[in-house]
């Protein structure tokens, strides 16, 4: 062989050394468990990933909350970390099973953790809403779980499907105010609760169904068990599905009760009995005080106008996109929360969801949302 021949053939194997190695440093950092096995070798885990959102103290093991957290002006670059991160990481968690209920969904890492669970046997079902899923502009993430083979439904075409909540395994729920995409994540004001909690799941699965199996939304629905009072980690929590319950009586009723405070931040209040309830607690001494989403507030229709003729301690939010929240807080010891906006589309056409759990703890922890949210409104930033 002659020195060519040989320097040819040590280049050659240079390369391939190099193309080796290059291998499985990829194989190293991005399939850890691969490398493991091939080799033998054990791999430290990943790091932990920087979440600029966690969840608060609520006083209890079993109900996490998570608020969004806009910052303005609002920038692109700052959209990563946020409450998207969790929702991800719960869906990571999911064995065997898994329902999505969503109005709006665009979330990438959130597709990808639910393509993940397809691939890794977790029987996956989705609703939406039916102009969602059939509007080119927003069910790109919807088409890829279909392609994936995941059965999407969508329906109410006489309202919408509002519903925003997962169930995993049949133990734990997420649901709140949250849309799962970008703006609500880094533009609006939501909250997004995980619950851990058989019971609960059970009634969030039965609702699930009622769309899914049956093919049934909105006021079409047929009645199906549900436990609307239930104990979770010690703490009282009621759990109502509209249109099929009677949501605003049963908020009415807790708003009757009220001692000495409403704290309230509502994207579409225009319920009249539920303003009249605030009303009458008002004129019997209770503390009134109350953010409005400004879109639509100024109208007829909104509770706005007749507070503040009223002298209540009422404000229009300063978020310069949405303020997307729908939370009653009762004399700082129960909390209202849900996809439940307080207007007649809520209860008689949407398909909806709330829970009222009375906690002081958790009453303390959307109190000090509820706070930052007034201080914005009291001094709204530019957009």
């Amino acid at each position: 062989m002659t020195k060519r021949s040989r320097a040819r053939g040590a280049q050659g194997i240079t390369t391939l050394g190099i193309i080796i190695l290059g291998a499985a440093i990829l194989l190293y950092f991005f399939k850890p468990d691969l490398f493991a096995q091939l080799t033998g070798q054990s791999v430290a885990p990943t790091p932990a990933r920087q979440i600029s959102t966690s969840p608060t103290n609520t006083g209890s093991q079993s109900i996490q909350v998570f608020f969004t957290t806009p910052k303005f002006p609002d920038n692109a670059a700052d959209h990563s970390g946020g409450v998207d991160v969790h929702l991800t990481d719960f869906i990571n968690t999911a064995q065997t099973s898994l329902e999505m209920a969503i109005y709006q969904f665009d979330l990438a890492d959130a597709t990808q953790a639910l393509l993940d669970a397809k691939q890794r046997g977790v029987t996956i079902r989705v609703a939406t809403d039916i102009d969602t899923l059939e509007d080119d502009h927003e069910n790109p993430a919807f088409l890829k779980l279909k392609q994936a083979g995941i059965p999407i439904i969508g329906g109410n075409r006489d309202g919408i499907m509002h519903n925003k909540f997962i169930v995993v395994d049949s133990k734990a729920v997420w649901m709140g105010t949250w849309n799962f995409t970008d703006n609500d994540t880094y533009r609006y004001n939501n909250v997004g609760l995980l619950i851990q909690s058989p019971e609960l799941a059970r009634n969030y699965t039965a609702e699930f169904e009622k769309m899914f199996v049956d093919k049934n939304f909105g006021n079409r629905k047929q009645p199906r068990a549900v436990q609307h009072e239930l104990t979770i980690d010690g703490l009282h929590v009621e759990n109502y599905f509209a249109p099929a319950d009677d949501a605003t009586s049963a908020i009415v009723a807790r708003l009757k009760q009220a001692k000495t405070s409403i704290h309230f931040l509502a994207f579409s209040f225009t319920k009249d009995t539920i303003g009249q309830a605030v009303l009458d607690r008002a004129q019997a001494g209770v503390e009134v005080r109350g953010v409005f989403e400004n879109t639509g507030s100024d109208t007829s229709f909104s509770e706005f106008g007749r507070m503040k003729r009223a002298g209540l301690d009422v404000l229009q939010d300063g978020n310069p996109y949405l303020m997307h929240h729908k939370i009653f807080i009762i004399d700082g010891q129960t909390v209202i929360v849900g996809s439940f906006n307080f207007s007649d589309n809520a209860q008689n056409q949407n398909d909806e969801n709330l829970i009222i759990v009375d906690s002081p703890a958790l009453a303390q922890t959307f109190e000090a949302e509820f706070l930052r949210v007034y201080a914005i409104a009291q001094n709204p930033p530019n957009k």
